[in-house]
C-alpha cells in the first residue's frame, strides 16, 4: 500500500468522480483506476461497486478502508502542522482557499499584513468556488477556507466574521430604484444576471425556487461567477443582478450602480472561517485568523 493509493481513494469516494478526483490528485483516470485496483488486489477485497461512470459505491471493506484513510491523512496533515508550529521561526506552510470576491474584496489587508509578520512562510491562496472550498477543507488540502457559515457542513468548525446581504444591483436610474421595496414579481420583468446554475450557489437555488413557487418566468441574459464581473455588465445596462455583498466595498461604490436590499425576502447571512475541528493549530495560522477576523 502508498501514500498516493490512499489519497486517491479518499478523493474518489468523495468526489464520487474518476474525473474530478483524478484532477484533484495530479492524476490520469487510468492512473488512478490502477491504484484502486492495486489496493484492492492487495487487500484481496472489493472496496469500491461500480455502476456506470456516475454510480460508485463503498463495500463494507471499501467503508472500513475509509475510516483508515481519513485517519491516516488527518494524522498526516496534523503532524506536519506540528512541525510548523516548531520550527514557526523557520518557516512553515499556510494553505487559505475563498471564492474570488472574499479573496479580492476582503483579503489583501490581511495578507499584506501576514506577509510582513511571517515573511519565512510559504501562503498560498486558491480562488475557488465555495463548494470546492468545503471539500478542500475537509480533505485538509488546505488550512483554512472562507465561504458562507450556512454552507459549512457539522464536521467542520466554522467563525463567524462578516455580514453578508442579498440584493439587486442596477444600473443608476433604474425603475426599480424608485421602488419602496423590490417584489420578486417586479423583478422577473428585467432581464437577469445570476450565478451559474452548475455552481450550486446558494443565492441562485434559492432564486430559481422562489420563482418556481410563484409561476414567474424569467430571462437569465448572462451567468457570472463573481460580483465584479456581474457589476461591470449590470453598469452596461445589460440586466440586473442579484448579488450576496458585504456593504460599503469601495470597489463596489465606484460603480454607478444601486443597491436595492432583498432584506425582506433572503435572510441576512455570514461569511466563515472555516476548518477541521481536530486541526492543530500553528502560530502562523493563528495570526492569520487573527488579522482577518480584525479586518
Amino acid at each position: 500500500m502508498e501514500w498516493q493509493q490512499i489519497i486517491g481513494f479518499y478523493h474518489l469516494v468523495k468526489l464520487q468522480s474518476f474525473t474530478r478526483a483524478a484532477e484533484a490528485t495530479l492524476r490520469s483516470q487510468s492512473a488512478l483506476s490502477q491504484q484502486i485496483k492495486a489496493l484492492e488486489e492487495e487487500f484481496g477485497c472489493l472496496l469500491i461497486e461500480r455502476s456506470g461512470k456516475r454510480n460508485l459505491r463503498l463495500t463494507a471493506e471499501g467503508e472500513i478502508f475509509l475510516n483508515f484513510a481519513e485517519l491516516a491523512l488527518r494524522g498526516s496533515e496534523d503532524f506536519r502542522q506540528a512541525v510548523e508550529a516548531i520550527r514557526q521561526n523557520e518557516g512553515g506552510r499556510l494553505r487559505i482557499a475563498a471564492p474570488f470576491t472574499t479573496l479580492y474584496h476582503l483579503l489583501p489587508e490581511a495578507v499584506v499584513k501576514f506577509r510582513s509578520s511571517f515573511p519565512r512562510v510559504e501562503l498560498t491562496l486558491l480562488d475557488r468556488p465555495q463548494s470546492v472550498v468545503i471539500d478542500l477543507v475537509g480533505s485538509a488540502d488546505v488550512d483554512i477556507g472562507l465561504t458562507l457559515e450556512t454552507a459549512v457542513p457539522k464536521g467542520l468548525a466554522a467563525i463567524r466574521w462578516k455580514r453578508v446581504e442579498t440584493v439587486v444591483m442596477a444600473p443608476l436610474g433604474h425603475p426599480l430604484g424608485a421602488m419602496k421595496r423590490v417584489s420578486l414579481t417586479q423583478l422577473a420583468r428585467y432581464p437577469l444576471i445570476l450565478p451559474p446554475k452548475g455552481l450550486r450557489h446558494s443565492g441562485r437555488m434559492l432564486l430559481d425556487e422562489e420563482f418556481r413557487k410563484m409561476g414567474l418566468p424569467y430571462r437569465v441574459v448572462m451567468e457570472s461567477s463573481n460580483v465584479e464581473l456581474s457589476s461591470a455588465y449590470v453598469e452596461l445596462g445589460l440586466g440586473v443582478s442579484c448579488a450576496t455583498i458585504v456593504r460599503g466595498l469601495p470597489q463596489l461604490a465606484e460603480r454607478k450602480l444601486q443597491f436595492l436590499s432583498l432584506g425582506h425576502i433572503f435572510k441576512p447571512e455570514f461569511i466563515a472561517l472555516v476548518m477541521r475541528k481536530e486541526k492543530a493549530v500553528s502560530a502562523p495560522m493563528q495570526a492569520f485568523m487573527q488579522l482577518v477576523l480584525q479586518a
